[in-house]
């Protein structure tokens, strides 16, 4: 092989490593004192992304792959702003799901991206801010405890440019024209392939003539006081996502804040994961084998 061939791969191979280090890689990990929920006031809707919306989804050997530049399909915040210094750019992501999900022997705990919207948003509810004392203690984003910037879609940008949802993207939700009238329609698909739905279901999972109603998730915030000593004292609040618990049975979806149940798009049955109002909001454990590709760095 001739030299400049040699130092063409090199340099291929060294460039290769930068983007996965510098591109590939979650944000930096922050950490805090701060052991009280705050008030999250999210940001109004009032600009208009600069690039156009797109996205792909297709079924591929086995596989739904959806692409897209990650430009939401809606009004968004102020990006750049007080709370969040990152101005939204368009990404590229491709996500590639099995169309035909199965179950898992065990559920896995979220790592990176949960899923990916109908309209190419990652749905990412996990923030890098974390207690300055003992390992595990992740902030909640929503709670309002650090000022995140975050959207009235419960988004905002990271600094790569990728404009990602914490919470239940109502500017989504607006174009799907979701109702408490009737089931939610798809709203996106987890990394293990099954699909995600927001808010409303069927009151009988098995009987799609039953009353539509709010799915209530089964998590609920622990009794007592925190710790303290290296980790944050002070009462359960919902400051930091270890101070929920599930409680098997206690609403209408499992540990994953999902259950299978009929929907629209899929009348015979399948496993189903809900957006809800409460805690998590978007799910934290999958039930499925996730994908690779909503991993989070190298």
């Amino acid at each position: 092989m001739k030299k400049k061939s040699v130092i063409g791969l090199i340099l291929a191979s060294l460039s290769g490593l930068f983007f996965v280090a510098i591109f590939l890689r979650p944000p930096p990990i922050r950490f805090h004192k701060v052991t009280q929920r705050g008030v999250l006031e999210p940001l109004p809707a009032t600009s208009i992304p600069r690039h156009k919306s797109e996205v792909t989804i297709d079924l591929i050997d086995g596989a739904r792959v959806i692409q897209s530049n990650g430009i939401p399909n809606h009004k968004t915040g102020e990006f750049p702003n007080a709370g969040n210094p990152n101005r939204i750019s368009p990404q590229t992501h491709k996500y590639r799901v099995p169309s035909k999900p199965e179950v898992a022997d065990g559920i896995t705990p979220m790592r990176g991206e949960f899923g990916v919207a109908v309209n190419g948003v990652p749905f990412d509810p996990g923030a890098g801010e974390f207690y300055a004392g003992a390992r595990g203690w992740q902030y909640e984003p929503l709670s309002g405890a650090i000022a995140l910037g975050i959207d009235v879609s419960h988004a905002h940008v990271q600094p790569t440019g990728k404009y990602h949802y914490h919470g239940l993207p109502t500017g989504l939700l607006d174009t799907v024209e979701l109702s408490a009238e009737r089931h939610s329609p798809l709203i996106g698909w987890a990394a293990d392939g099954f699909p995600i739905y927001a808010v409303y279901g069927y009151s009988d999972p098995g009987d799609a003539q039953s009353q539509v109603k709010a799915m209530k998730s089964s998590y609920r915030l622990k009794n007592g006081n925190r710790p303290g000593g290296h980790a944050p004292g002070g009462v359960y609040d919902g400051t930091f996502v270890r101070d929920y618990e599930y409680v098997a049975e206690s609403g209408d979806l499992d540990e994953c804040n999902g259950r299978f149940t009929r929907t629209p798009e899929f009348p015979g049955g399948t496993y189903a994961y809900f957006m809800t109002e409460d805690w998590p909001v978007i799910p934290r454990h999958w039930r499925g084998t996730p994908s690779q590709d909503f991993q989070r760095g190298p």
